[in-house]
């Protein structure tokens, strides 16, 4: 039994270790990133839908034009922005983040909210509940001294 204790000390000091060596290291990556400059592009589509579908087996759904979309990231609102009369919105790299909430980004703690209901698109869905997408790192480009980080929405879901 003593020996199982100590294999279990053993592994758990190896463990602590290696997150000692790996958080600097993951830190300095992040802090490298924002070395020079960075511009995030968020963009996504809103469809009229309660799962982010954007079609069926015989029709297509249609997007949702024309409504509020929230960025929150870690329950802070950041800013809106609306749907184009594709569904398609973007939040402008100038009034996206503060330079603090880009690590909440990167981990994705960021979402879209669509504040409108969907009974808004269609009367046949429901009146309660948002829409809510994960935002998720699509690429990343750097090119002279710039640091270009493209996000996109994941499905969004009705909650």
């Amino acid at each position: 039994m003593a020996m199982l204790i100590k294999n279990k000390n053993m592994a758990f000091s190896l463990i602590l270790m290696c997150l000692f060596v790996v958080y600097p290291m993951a830190n300095a990556q992040i802090s490298g990133l924002l070395g020079g400059a960075t511009v995030v592009n968020i963009q996504g589509l809103v469809t009229c839908s309660t799962n982010g579908s954007v079609s069926t087996n015989t029709t297509s759904i249609p997007p949702f034009a024309g409504v509020p979309v929230l960025l929150q990231c870690a329950g802070q609102n950041v800013t809106t922005t609306t749907t184009g009369a594709n569904g398609v919105f973007s939040f402008p790299s100038s009034t996206v983040l503060p330079i603090s909430l880009l690590s909440t980004l990167l981990n994705s703690g960021c979402r879209a909210i669509v504040t409108a209901p969907l009974s808004t698109c269609n009367a046949s869905l429901p009146t309660n509940g948002l829409l809510t997408a994960p935002l998720n790192l699509a690429g990343t480009i750097v090119t002279g001294g710039i640091n270009i980080l493209q996000f996109v929405n994941g499905l969004f879901r009705l909650v």
